[in-house]
């Protein structure tokens, strides 16, 4: 298709100042930009179609993780006591 079509992945390098000087730098073309990119992430990531155990499992290994990391310090000064 046209070059003012293609999306930025399937530009070759050749084409990115041709293809840059096609797009729309005004505060109104930025925000427009930034909104489809935004709804494309939304329909991706978190608006999916069906959902399954992955989305839960991430959480709760973010969690443990957070966690771990806030009380790192406490569990390295408890590894290192000796009981007598």
């Amino acid at each position: 298709g046209p070059l003012s079509e293609q999306r930025l992945m399937d530009v070759r390098l050749g084409q990115l100042p041709a293809w840059l000087s096609t797009r729309d730098f005004s505060p109104q073309g930025l925000l427009g930009g930034a909104q489809k990119a935004w709804s494309s992430y939304y329909d991706k990531y978190i608006n999916v179609k069906r959902g399954g155990p992955a989305g839960i499992s991430m959480l709760l290994a973010g969690y443990c993780l957070l966690s771990y990391g806030w009380n790192y310090q406490h569990i390295k000064h408890h590894r290192w006591r000796t009981y007598h």
